[in-house]
Parts: C-alpha cells; structure tokens; sequence
C-alpha cells in the first residue's frame, strides 16, 4: 500500500481531538465525576424561532434536492444587512459575500486561494490550532506574528482572539491593511467571536478599517454569536476576489449547503436579537465570577467565551485533569507562547461552572 500523500503527512496533529481522548481516558478511569472547562462548544443551541425555521423549511417537499452552489441570494443579503446594521460595513451581497459550511472550512479555504505552495503566513501565537492545519494543506510555511516588520504572503488575525479572549488593539486593524499592502499579501481575519465583547466593548469589524476590502476578508460564524455550532454555516466577507476564488473552490469540493440550515440563517440573521445579547451577558456575568474566583493569578478575558490564565507554579495541567478531576485546555497546544497558561472555558451551566471554580481553587491552594 502507498503511504499517505505529503499533503496529509503534512497535518499537525489535530489538537482538540487530542485533548478531548485524553478528557475520555480519564473519565473512565472513574472516581469523581470529571467536570470539563476545556471544550469551546456553545452550550444554549439557536433561538426557538430558528429552529422552527428549520423545521418548517424541511417539511417542504421542494427542499430536498441541491441547493445554489454558492448560497441563497436572500442569506447572503441577510448577512450584508446585518454587516451594515451591526458593524457599519455595507457590502455587495453578489460580489462580496461566499456562503461556508462552516468557518473551520473557510480558515483551509483562505490558504488553498490566497498562497502558493512554498509562501509563508503568518499566524497568532498562541492561536487558533487548525490554522496550522490550513497552513499544512496549503503547503505553506509559517512564522509567529512579533510585528508588522515581517515580510510574509499573508496572515491570520483573530479578535476576539481564541485562546486568549484578548479584544483588537486600538489601530491594529490599521497597521495589518498597511502591512498587507507594503508586501502584496493577503489577510484573514477570524471573526468568530466578534459578538461576544465585554466591559461594554462594541463589536468591532475588520473590514471597517480603510482599505481592508483591498487585502483581506473576515470570517463570521453562525456557531457563537446564535449558538448553531453543529449546523456549520459561516461567511467569508470583503474582498470580491478572495471570494470569488473561494466560491470557486466550492464549486469543485461541495454541492451547495442543505436549503433549511439556510433559511434558518436567514431567519437568525433577520429575526429578533435579543438572544445575542442575552448570550453575550451570560459569558460576561461567568466571567466575572471567574475572575473573582482565581483573584490574585494572572487572567485575561476581554471577549470569546473564554478566560486566559497563567498556571500558578508548580501546577500542570495533566495534574489538574488527574488528582483534581478538571479540565482546563493546556496553552502550549496553541503555540509556543502558549506554554504555561490554561484555556479555560464559560460555555458550561452555573452550576458546572462553580464546581469546576471550586476545584481549581484547592488545586492552587
């Protein structure tokens, strides 16, 4: 049998199925039950309004075939709405707007259109894992970000940032569509979280910086901001010819996006929004009881449903998961500068949530 092709030889070990075996193992190995804080997977599904939509949609005899390759005109004039409604950013559905099944699809998507085979991106540290995975199809290399003083093909933004729940510096945004121009390089930015801001933060988009639709596109998810993670809907956003590239690629891989999953999109999208406050509330009301919880250890949480803190010396991560029965997801699985901090996650009940608290204080007592 012929050995796997370079291009799957390629790919990092994939981090969340990782840790999510090694979560597994040691709730079977029993004793206490486990209490898991490590998993970003939102845990209040879509409005009741959305999941109608769906239902209601599927019942149609007329659905069932395939759906326009490159999505409903009328989802993609939904997003364009809110773009203008939410961000300040009015875009040209037909042009400007590709439909994904799923953001994680579009983070491979942006490499295999925007680099060669050889070019260099540049990505967070720590970020996302599966950037790396992008970065592995695409047969690229990639550098950390330091400063906008690298020289690279493109590169991967991500604010709210996943793991490190830190917002966008003032002019950030600014700096990279410089950067971008200055090296004839392309931009993502990864924009899953962008809902879900705290301490009174508005929402802040890519694409309202100047120039930025001449470089880059950003990357919304349906999964945070309405709860419909195992739906798999996203968009790719800006740049008319990063999307058309994309849609492109779509043609040739998928067959378009099962018709009710878009209408309740668009459903979401048009519908009432007092869920996406109510959500964003939820994980800011968490987070200040984790902060006050762990008073006295560095943290971080400005965004995301996350909290970014540095482990206490002498305290691992295994060893949490192992003598106190919590699991926190390791920093070092999301870049070298990672190592040394914990991942851990508000999207779990109150009730979860405290109990875990309560163990993460006696571990670091």
């Amino acid at each position: 049998m012929r050995e796997a092709p370079d291009r799957v030889r390629r790919l990092p070990d994939q981090y969340f199925t990782a840790l999510l075996a090694k979560v597994g193992a040691a709730t079977l190995h029993g004793g206490e039950p486990l209490v898991d804080l490590g998993r970003g997977n939102p845990e209040v599904g879509p409005p009741e309004h959305v999941v109608r939509a769906l239902a209601e949609c599927a019942e149609r005899h007329d659905v069932h075939g395939y759906a326009p390759f490159s999505g409903l005109p009328a989802l993609k004039e939904a997003i364009a709405v809110r773009y203008g409604e939410v961000y300040g950013v009015h875009l040209d559905p037909a042009r400007e707007v590709a439909v994904l099944p799923g953001t994680k699809t579009g983070l491979i998507e942006f490499a295999l259109c925007a680099v060669e085979s050889g070019d260099t991106i540049v990505l967070p540290d720590p970020g996302y894992p599966d950037y790396f995975s992008a970065v592995a199809l695409a047969g690229a290399a990639h550098v950390p970000f330091t400063d906008f003083d690298v020289a690279a093909d493109a590169m991967y933004l991500n604010f709210p940032s996943n793991p490190t729940a830190a917002t966008v510096p003032a002019g950030l945004f600014a700096e990279a569509v410089e950067w971008a121009e200055r090296n004839s390089a392309w931009l993502l930015h990864d924009f899953a979280y962008g809902d879900l801001v705290f301490d009174g933060r508005p929402p802040e988009s890519f694409l309202t910086a100047d120039g930025a639709r001449r470089v880059g596109i950003e990357l919304f998810s349906m999964s945070k901001t309405y709860g419909m993670a195992g739906w798999r809907l996203g968009f790719a956003l800006g740049n008319a010819e990063l999307v058309r590239r994309i849609e492109l690629l779509q043609d040739h891989i998928f067959a378009g996006i099962f018709r009710p999953v878009q209408e309740a999109a668009i459903a979401a999208l048009t519908g009432p929004q007092d869920s996406v406050e109510d959500r964003r509330a939820t994980y800011e009301r968490r987070r200040d009881r984790v902060l006050a919880s762990l008073e006295g250890i560095e943290t971080q949480s400005e965004g995301t449903f996350f909290v970014w803190f540095k482990l206490p010396a002498g305290i691992a991560v295994d060893g949490l998961l192992v003598e106190h029965r919590v699991a926190v997801a390791p920093g070092e699985g999301f870049g070298a500068r990672g190592a040394g901090w914990a991942r851990l996650s508000l999207a779990v009940s109150d009730e979860i949530l405290d109990r875990g608290l309560d163990r993460l204080r006696a571990a670091f007592s």
